[in-house]
């Protein structure tokens, strides 16, 4: 029987065919897009459960970006060595697996090995489909195809929150995980009837193991000194011998790579001027988005207090207008030149989180989701120009790493932007903390009677003369650690802002390469 190649299914199906492995990709990357964000606002549940810390929580997000970021850069061998078909249902296999068992951990271990795997499943299927989409796409739709995938990918952290909201506050934190199991089972059955078969004709390609497991250390151990560093002590032995062995293991890989027979990675791609800087700019919006994404619904609950689904909802207006938005930014991509939207929304994300680095305890509802709804205009207006011209750079026959690049950029981003922001929160947070300490003397008069005024409250509630004294100054550490924490929160934001502005460099070096210039053919 004859493989079922793009060809044959187009012959099957005829233009309609497109549209089918369209939704059927679709449904896959936003079952693991939402899966990836929803555990954000379910993070202090997960605590409580289980009686951890943050220090031991945050593993549940960075670890599945860190293995995103891996996952991806399978994409190319599997698709090579297994086809499309095989990869896709295969992965979404053990997907649903390791959905149903995060669903029912009975220990912190147990769920943070799932999250590592849901990741790594992640990171396979984001270049999967967009190969396949650039695969059934003519180069005039192209942009309208990475607006529709873009839609799939985004969509999860904007509107994941909201869902793992609902999910808390009716049910329990189990159920963001056994949600996405009806919609993973439902892209496998459509992936064993619309997605290719292997194409490639001879032999399987060896798979890169050196590599693999040289870039797996180099990230592993980056992360775990950079989530154990404010604990531990920067300048202590453990946390700098863990930053020695990931140098080390970045080194070995990059060399390793450079001269490796059939690479993990072809390095070579980012010799392409234009590619590097689409890979910068990558790089910097997963950090932006995911970062974001994280800080938003903290901030909200931790200082403003607000329930999971209300700080989910925060997330909400956004969603829905980077989904209406994103198909109108690929249409726009195919005939606007790529430079000047990228470089339109990097400000629209820039000036957007400069806005919310002015927030406090007291800043409106609506002005913090109108904040996030223009810094998801912005990232609308990035996503589809930034595929479309990466790609368009390469090569037809480095299409396959490229894809995987790219997305591996805007992934790693992610994992660093979460962690290098949790990590400047609480150092932004301690420094503020000591300053506003070393303020509180006797000398400072509104230092004084705010002592003075709750010493009266507690006294009119009954405390002991004795114990007064204790609690005022209690309250006061109170005080000053919340508008510490605020304080942090700020400064974060910022570092976000100026981040966004800086890639304004790469920005201008990529998207010289006008529409309709890839010679490459599309299918039927």
């Amino acid at each position: 029987m004859p493989s079922e190649t793009t060809e044959v299914l187009f012959a099957r199906y005829g233009p309609h065919y497109r549209w089918l492995a369209t939704v059927t990709v679709m449904l896959a990357t936003i079952s693991a897009a939402l899966t990836t964000t929803t555990v954000n606002v379910a993070i202090p549940d997960i605590m409580g459960a289980f009686g951890i810390g943050q220090d031991r929580a945050q593993w549940l997000s960075t670890g599945a970006l860190a293995a995103m970021t891996v996952g991806m850069l399978l994409n190319a061998w599997m698709m090579h060595s297994f086809g499309q078909r095989k990869t896709f249902v295969g992965a979404l296999s053990f997907f649903v697996a390791a959905l149903v068992l995060a669903g029912l951990a009975p220990n912190e271990s147990v769920l943070i090995f799932c999250r590592v795997v849901q990741g790594a499943v992640a990171g396979l299927l984001q270049p999967l489909s967009m190969y396949t989409l650039f695969r059934v796409f003519p180069p005039e739709q192209r942009g309208s195809a990475m607006g529709f995938f873009g839609m799939s990918v985004i969509l999860g952290p904007a509107l994941g929150p909201t869902l793992g909201g609902v999910m808390i506050d009716h049910f329990n934190w189990r159920y963001i995980f056994f949600v996405a199991v009806p919609v993973s089972a439902a892209a496998m059955l459509l992936g064993s009837l619309f997605m290719p078969e292997r194409e490639e004709a001879g032999e399987r390609v060896r798979f890169d193991w050196p590599g693999f497991f040289l870039l797996s250390a180099s990230l592993a151990f980056v992360l775990a000194g950079l989530s154990n560093g404010q604990r531990e002590g920067w300048h202590s032995d453990y946390i700098l011998t863990l930053f020695a062995v990931a140098i080390a293991c970045g080194i070995a890989f990059l060399v390793w790579e450079l001269r490796a027979p059939q690479p993990l990675v072809n390095l070579r791609v980012l010799a392409n001027a234009q590619f590097a800087a689409a890979a910068s700019v990558a790089f910097i919006f997963g950090a932006g988005l995911f970062g974001s994404t994280y800080l938003v619904p903290l901030f909200v609950q931790t200082v403003q207090h607000l329930t999971p689904l209300a700080s989910g909802l925060l997330l909400m207006p956004a969603g829905l207008a980077l989904g209406l938005f994103m198909p109108i930014a690929g249409y726009m991509s195919d005939r606007l030149p790529a430079r000047g939207m990228i470089i339109a929304g990097l400000l629209c994300v820039g000036v957007s989180t400069y806005w919310l680095a002015s927030v406090d305890a007291n800043t409106p509802f609506w002005t913090i989701a109108w904040s996030v709804i223009v810094s998801r205009i912005g990232m609308g207006l990035i996503k589809p120009p930034l595929n479309v011209t990466a790609l368009r750079a390469l090569r037809p026959e480095l299409l396959g790493q490229g894809a995987g690049m790219i997305n591996f950029s805007r992934q790693l981003g992610g994992a660093f932007g979460v962690n290098l922001l949790s990590v400047a929160l609480d150092r932004r947070t301690f420094f503020h903390s000591d300053t506003l300490t070393s303020l509180q003397t006797a000398a400072n008069s509104a230092t004084v009677e705010l002592l003075r005024t709750v010493q009266n409250l507690l006294a009119q509630a009954g405390v002991p003369e004795d114990l007064q004294m204790a609690g005022a100054l209690h309250f006061l550490g109170r005080v000053i650690h919340a508008q510490a924490y605020t304080m942090g929160f700020r400064d974060s934001f910022l570092i976000v802002a100026v981040v966004f502005t800086l890639a304004l460099i790469p920005a201008w070096i990529m998207g010289r390469t006008r529409p309709g210039t890839l010679g490459w053919a599309a299918r039927p």
